[in-house]
């Protein structure tokens, strides 16, 4: 698995999941998010999974991670916001990447809660 398997095209084919795979703590990983872990972009989830205890993620019933890169520089910001209640979307938690080999100029994904676990999902599969 390489992270050049990492295309829109190939996240586009997850609509759904057939599996939920339990990740760490109480977050299980849809098909479409474990196709990104097992193409080298696991570091995602760990960043997802190292706020968890943080009071704004916990507090939240959902969560909407963006990953923004620069292909030229090989930086990218994750963000977390509460979706938007009404009054705009929230910043829950906001991280500056370094370096990063993604492939993508733009990453969704969703957290939410079913029951106790948290689970996280593709933008196409919510």
């Amino acid at each position: 698995m390489s992270i050049e398997n990492i295309t829109q095209a190939n996240l586009s084919q997850f609509t759904g999941t057939v599996n939920y795979t339990r990740f760490m703590g109480n977050l299980l990983l849809t098909d479409g998010v474990m196709f990104l872990v097992k193409n080298r972009a696991g570091w995602i989830l760990d960043i997802i999974v190292s706020v968890r205890c943080l009071p704004s993620i916990k507090a939240e019933e959902k969560e909407f991670w963006t990953l923004k890169v620069d292909l030229e520089a090989h930086t990218a910001v994750i963000t977390a916001t509460d979706g938007d209640k009404g009054d705009g979307p929230i910043q829950l938690y906001r991280q500056v990447i370094n370096y990063t080999d993604f492939p993508l100029k733009e990453l969704k994904l969703y957290v939410i809660e079913e029951g106790p676990y948290k689970v996280v999902m593709l933008n196409s599969e919510w």
